[in-house]
């Protein structure tokens, strides 16, 4: 089981999803990617990613300053 780090801090709204989206070609079944994100609306479009691709999101957290943290299990 690998862990992976993506900081998309600075986008908007679809571009973290599809950042996560590029990256799952690379990972492994079992993988971690843990994400930064400052979207507002990242949250829920990680919940909403995760709930469609069929990943668990293990936990998200406040990273302050409007930033949200999460891993993705693969």
């Amino acid at each position: 089981m690998a862990m992976q780090v993506l900081d998309v801090k600075g986008l908007k709204c679809p571009q973290p999803t599809l950042k996560i989206t590029s990256m799952a070609v690379k990972m492994a079944k079992g993988d971690v990617l843990e994400v930064s994100a400052d979207c507002p609306t990242f949250e829920k479009d990680i919940r909403d990613w995760c709930g469609r691709y069929k990943k668990v999101l293990l936990w998200i957290r406040d990273a302050g300053g409007g930033a949200k943290v999460c891993q993705i299990q693969f």
